[in-house]
């Protein structure tokens, strides 16, 4: 029976001595990401008003009921010191498959865009800065949208005079 106890004694003595010595290894994560912040000028900017739309992938949904896509919308803010603030596009915006191609169209401020300046903000509204609603559309082919997967860029310069 001594025996036992000092074996017992010993295990445990054994044990509390490896448990004081152990070092506990903690699960860490770690994450980094990327932060950047554009601060516009006083004089001239054209934002979206939801920050993070530029950096989204935006997805026109498709209507079953009416066999259509359901229009991206957005807003920018715009402003200018300068005076009326123009857009255009950059390129004719589509969405594109393998085979086929969708004709977008593109609204800013209610103004159909196309390649060459169209005034979405004159000069006194753009002075005091404006929300202008962005609709993109896509146009529906006569023989009807095709299926498969399209995507697509749209580009849109915006300008007006240096103050």
């Amino acid at each position: 029976m001594k025996l036992f106890a000092k074996h017992t004694l010993g295990y445990a003595l054994a044990a509390g001595l490896l448990a004081t010595h152990c070092t506990v290894h903690a699960v860490r994560e770690v994450h980094d990401f990327e932060v950047t912040v554009s601060i516009p000028t006083q004089e001239f900017y054209a934002l979206p008003a939801d920050p993070g739309f530029l950096e989204r992938e935006h997805q026109m949904g498709w209507n079953p009921q009416h066999l259509d896509l359901v229009p991206i919308k957005a807003f920018f803010d715009v402003l200018s010191s300068g005076g009326a603030i123009t857009a255009r596009l950059g390129y004719e915006p589509k969405l594109s498959s393998n085979k086929f191609e969708i004709p977008l169209q593109v609204k800013l401020n209610n103004q159909l865009l196309t390649l060459t300046d169209s005034v979405i903000a004159n000069e006194q509204q753009a002075r005091y800065g404006l929300r202008v609603p962005l609709r993109i559309d896509a146009v529906k082919p006569a023989q009807g949208y095709e299926a498969g997967k399209y995507d697509g860029n749209v580009l849109i310069l915006f300008e007006t005079l240096a103050p």
